[in-house]
């Protein structure tokens, strides 16, 4: 059976720092009420004229030394934004061509913060069927250029960022001691539109948007879907909680975060968190998070991974591997 094996990763984050103290000259909050509520302390802020492609081409070339492979050992591209550069062409195409790739196909997938979920899963159906051999799938964001800065409750959640990974095809045996994706479950519901979404686009105001939310209502939700697409996980593969070596969740709130992991019965020492220092960087946020985790040494060869994240839309989904 081909599994769909992460061989290296990448990250980039740009180098202006937003502390919570620089948010008190911006808009009416604290310190203290961030940290309560959300878990932040600090975020990265794209610099003027650096946009997505600029993150993105940096964490890909990150994750291909990572790998060990030339872009010319890439059949195809995968970025996961709902930050483009232009209405089109594809972001991803534009990196593409900033990496010297003249061969193969690249595209833009977007789920929102779900983005790199759903990007790697369609990365693993490629591979699975003989599309691909190698692809690289990348997670980018400037979501602080659709960022309302007068409105204090979604303006202190997000940063920007980009990660990357490098996947490969490789032979398993078909059963749950394989290396690579194991499982990949993927859900989206329309009626919650207006929940979390951005007041702007091409076809119906002409102009780009502010991102609005309604938080209470994103976090009453989140729990109970993260929680749905994690049971699909472990029934698909026979695996439970205690099977869990390390649990990769979309950064969006550690309030979120904690009470999935509690639901779940996942020890809080296996839940990697980088909230905190990276904010809530949308599609990049996991990429971004597996990538500190495995150059850190706490992820390690045989490790067994479970990625989850939910989006606007809503949309949400997990992946479980072994590293």
């Amino acid at each position: 059976m081909i599994r769909t094996a992460i061989i290296g990763c990448g990250a980039y984050t740009p180098s202006r720092v937003m502390t919570n103290s620089d948010l008190e000259q911006v808009v009416e909050t604290t310190d203290d009420w961030i940290v309560q509520r959300t878990g932040i302390r600090l975020r990265h802020i794209a610099a003027e004229g650096e946009t997505t492609a600029d993150l993105g081409e940096r964490a890909a070339r990150a994750a291909l030394e990572d790998a060990g492979v030339s872009i010319d050992e890439i059949d195809l591209i995968i970025l996961a934004t709902s930050t483009p550069n232009h209405t089109f062409p594809a972001t991803a195409v534009e990196i593409q061509a900033r990496l010297g790739m003249q061969h193969g196909a690249a595209f833009d997938s977007q789920a929102v913060c779900s983005g790199f979920i759903f990007a790697l899963t369609t990365a693993d159906q490629y591979i699975r069927t003989g599309f691909a051999k190698r692809i690289l799938v990348i997670g980018a964001e400037t979501f602080s250029r659709i960022l309302d800065w007068n409105d204090r409750t979604t303006c202190v959640l997000f940063g920007d960022g980009a990660g990357a990974v490098v996947c490969e095809a490789i032979e398993g045996e078909g059963n749950s001691s394989d290396r690579g994706i194991l499982t990949a479950h993927l859900r989206s519901d329309g009626q919650f539109r207006d929940k979390l979404f951005v007041d702007g686009g091409p076809s119906t105001t002409g102009t780009v948007g502010h991102l609005r939310m309604e938080g209470r209502e994103v976090f009453r939700h989140a729990v109970g879907m993260i929680t749905d697409v994690i049971e699909a996980a472990y029934e698909a593969t026979g695996f439970d909680s205690g099977d869990i070596d390390w649990f990769i969740p979309h950064q969006a709130n550690k309030r979120i975060i904690d009470a999935s992991a509690k639901k779940l019965h996942i020890a809080p020492e296996k839940v990697v968190i980088t909230v905190d220092h990276h904010g809530n960087t949308s599609a990049a946020s996991i990429p971004l998070a597996l990538c500190e985790a495995a150059h850190d040494g706490r992820v390690k060869s045989g490790d067994v991974v479970l990625l989850e994240a939910m989006g606007g839309g809503f949309t949400w989904g997990s992946i479980l591997l072994r590293w």
